[in-house]
């Protein structure tokens, strides 16, 4: 690795009491900024969305102009997309920041131009099309036929995100289908799309911190579960939960994301970057970029990382090279839900029967593992806050899947919340999955 392994200057503060600005769009990384608050350090975040504006409240400070505290601020980390250019800018004039720049935010937000700068860079890619039309999309099936997958583009609403949809007919009848119902409505919910040559395989991502010059080892493999039901039935939520190990870089990392190195060093990027891939016997298919923190990847993290967040996010962005200390084995991450995940905005009635709920704790004095997301604390009283239905993520860690398994259910088991809903099965396809990539040496 080619980080900087210089002295500090006499003036920049040491990782021990240092401040903290976090810069968001929704409700994120609030759980880091807890962690930090917790290890005595300063803490101050912004979030732009007024539907969380009462997301954290009780467990960090939140301030209504972030600009006003960036001279205040030691680190700022911007936790989403589309803070590349501003990020830049900082860095330009020798802030600390953690967050995306421009050509990064645009490989995750674009998918057309990440696919492209993969395939520039020498990583095998997936055919795929490109379109704004729904009409043109379903003529080129009817004169094509085969299996995709239909995939929103650009960095559009979570209710187009959403709309993910992997076909099933091997020529394609069921995704016409679905676009000839539903064009009129989902032109305006994603524009911007793309058709994806369906592949079957394992889906796997591998992902690794970039310290704005090289990659911090160990990386990180995960393997997420992104459908709202046990047995992956549902609709596409993002992510309910993952399994995760840290590992030195192996073949997978090798001829996916590593090959990205030029370009990352090029863009001056600091943060956390994952390529999400199908794999299979014949070769590996990168997806999509997360170029970001991720979550809740992100917590799930935090259980396997044993040095001090303010520690190695202090280092991360100040360019130095360093280990990452982390716990052998594996950790996994189970999200924990109410029924306004389903309703959110548009049913004001749900979310209104949601909002200010208690979260109780069967043993309050124990909270190892849990990770706040849309929630608050109210005369130390943790209530349901915002409208994502989406309250936390209960993380465990062992030196085996199965053992993993057992403490993050057990630890699931001490939450009280009603009509909470959690998936059961994180970590269950590992046995099968495990042997397909070890035959094929992805993991080597």
């Amino acid at each position: 690795m080619n980080g900087n392994n210089n002295a500090q200057d006499r003036n920049t503060p040491t990782s021990n009491g240092l401040k903290f600005l976090f810069v968001s769009l929704e409700s994120l990384s609030g759980d880091l900024a807890w962690t930090l608050k917790k290890e005595g350090h300063e803490v101050k975040c912004y979030i732009k969305a007024r539907s969380d504006a009462d997301v954290y409240s009780g467990f960090i400070e939140k301030v209504e102009r972030w600009e006003d505290f960036i001279e205040w601020a030691d680190v700022i980390i911007f936790d989403d997309v589309e803070f590349g250019s501003v990020a830049e800018r900082l860095r330009k004039k020798g802030k600390l920041v953690i967050g995306g720049s421009e050509y990064t935010d645009r490989i995750e937000i674009d998918r057309e131009f990440g696919q492209a700068e993969l395939k520039r860079h020498g990583v095998n890619v997936l055919p795929s099309w490109h379109f704004s039309n729904y009409d043109e999309a379903i003529a080129f099936i009817k004169n094509n036929p085969d299996r995709y997958v239909f995939k929103p583009s650009g960095n559009t609403p979570s209710g187009g995100k959403g709309l993910l949809f992997i076909g099933q007919e091997e020529d394609g009848k069921d995704l016409v289908e679905l676009l000839e119902q539903n064009k009129n409505v989902w032109q305006k919910k994603a524009p911007l799309f793309l058709l994806q040559k369906f592949v079957s395989g394992v889906e796997v991502a591998v992902g690794a911190y970039f310290n704005g010059k090289d990659f911090i080892y160990p990386i990180n493999v995960n393997f997420e579960h992104k459908r709202v039901f046990p047995g992956d039935i549902g609709p596409f939520a993002g992510e309910m939960g993952t399994l995760v190990f840290w590992s030195s870089p192996n073949n997978l990392f090798n001829a996916t994301l590593g090959k990205m190195l030029p370009a990352l060093q090029s863009s001056g990027y600091i943060g956390y970057i994952d390529i999400n891939c199908i794999v299979n016997g014949r070769g590996i298919y990168p997806l999509e970029f997360t170029s970001r923190l991720g979550y809740p990847i992100l917590f799930i993290q935090l259980e396997g990382i044993t040095m001090p967040a303010g520690e190695w996010l202090y280092k991360l962005a100040h360019g130095e090279n360093f280990e990452l200390k982390t716990k052998k084995g594996f950790q996994i991450g189970v999200r924990i839900s109410v029924p306004t995940f389903f309703a959110k905005s548009k049913d004001h009635e749900t979310v209104e029967m949601y909002r200010d709920l208690p979260i109780l704790f069967k043993k309050a004095s124990n909270l190892d593992g849990i990770h706040i997301e849309d929630v608050k604390l109210d005369n130390d009283v943790w209530r349901i806050a915002g409208e994502s239905g989406v309250l936390m993520t209960v993380t465990g860690s062992g030196a085996t899947v199965a053992e993993t398994q057992k403490q993050v259910y057990s630890r699931v088991q001490n939450i009280m919340v009603t009509n909470m809903f959690y998936r059961t099965d994180i970590g269950e396809k590992w046995g099968e999955d495990s042997d397909k990539l070890h035959t094929w040496g992805y993991l080597s």
